[in-house]
């Protein structure tokens, strides 16, 4: 691990606001001049600044990651990738927590309103202000509330992978290589997608490999599209399976909803946990508990990285 990556673990993991992603983007900055990288920023939807780092056209593969990060949340936002069931079964619990909340504030909501009002039709008024008011402030408290303190899985994880490929490739790879860090991943993809927008036809048909919470767990999973499966095997060859590391190359659909999605030949690499059933997880992500940084994952990710520019 470098010096790099300790520093972005101590000094950049917060990277919400705009003022928090200035400091990045200028650390990012220091980090190219220091490497030797041409650095620039992109501009997409709802002001996303994605970094980008090399020529998108000349590139044989695309290394991406999301820098932004998410408000804290109460709950964990839990994946399972390859049992739709589980995750399911999760967001129904979560949705009826979600209305079991708002059931039980809209009836404090009336029982007060009784004592301030004899008047139906002001009754009426003033509780749909008042619930559509606390909707929308929960809605926006899940988007835009505080920021998350500790995001060493979600997705500072996948930006120091970058910035280790970055430091390990050698001279003559660089122009084979282009680095994206997206912005805006967390409100919806929209830095991912702005990219794809502006790169339409050199990306269809390049490789876009994206690294999102790679440090918690050993099992790695590429997810891969049907079209981007033509690389599977370079794949494999690049990440094969190590003592630290267990890793599958997918070859059928799995969900794995991040920026890689974007992308016609797009992969999403993320590392989960495994309970006894066999059941892939990543959780604690979106929490103070994201504290989870597997070194080996890194390291695994940044020699195969390097490897499989030659394989394709």
């Amino acid at each position: 691990m470098t010096d790099y990556t300790k520093e972005i673990l101590e000094k950049y993991q917060v990277r919400k606001t705009k003022k928090q992603k200035n400091r990045f983007i200028g650390y990012m900055q220091s980090v190219c001049k220091d490497l030797g990288y041409e650095m620039k920023l992109e501009k997409g939807q709802l002001g996303a600044r994605n970094i980008v780092i090399g020529d998108v056209d000349s590139a044989k593969v695309i290394y991406g990651a999301h820098y932004d990060t998410a408000p804290a949340l109460p709950f964990p936002n839990l994946l399972t990738p390859k049992n739709m069931s589980v995750y399911m079964l999760y967001v129904l619990a979560i949705a009826a927590g979600a209305f079991a909340l708002f059931f039980g504030i809209g009836f404090l909501t009336a029982f007060f309103l009784r004592y301030l009002t004899t008047d139906r039709y002001t009754f009426v008024l003033a509780y749909n202000i008042i619930q559509r008011g606390i909707f929308l402030a929960l809605v926006a408290l899940m988007l835009l509330g505080p920021a998350n303190k500790h995001t060493v899985n979600d997705n500072t994880s996948g930006v120091v992978t970058l910035v280790e490929i970055m430091n390990a490739l050698p001279p003559e790879k660089r122009a084979q290589t282009c680095f994206v860090f997206f912005d805006l991943e967390e409100m919806g993809l929209f830095g991912s997608q702005s990219f794809n927008k502006n790169h339409k036809n050199a990306l269809k048909n390049k490789l876009v490999l994206n690294f999102d919470c790679v440090s918690d767990g050993r099992n790695m999973l590429f997810a891969t599209k049907k079209k981007s499966r033509v690389f599977a095997e370079a794949l494999k060859k690049a990440f094969p399976t190590s003592d630290a590391v267990d890793c599958e190359i997918a070859e059928r659909f799995v969900f794995y909803p991040s920026d890689n999605i974007s992308f016609p030949l797009g992969v999403g690499v993320a590392a989960f946990n495994k309970t006894k059933h066999g059941i892939l997880y990543v959780g604690r992500i979106h929490t103070k508990r994201d504290l989870v940084f597997r070194s080996e994952n890194i390291e695994f990710l940044k020699e195969g990285a390097v490897g499989l520019v030659d394989l394709i």
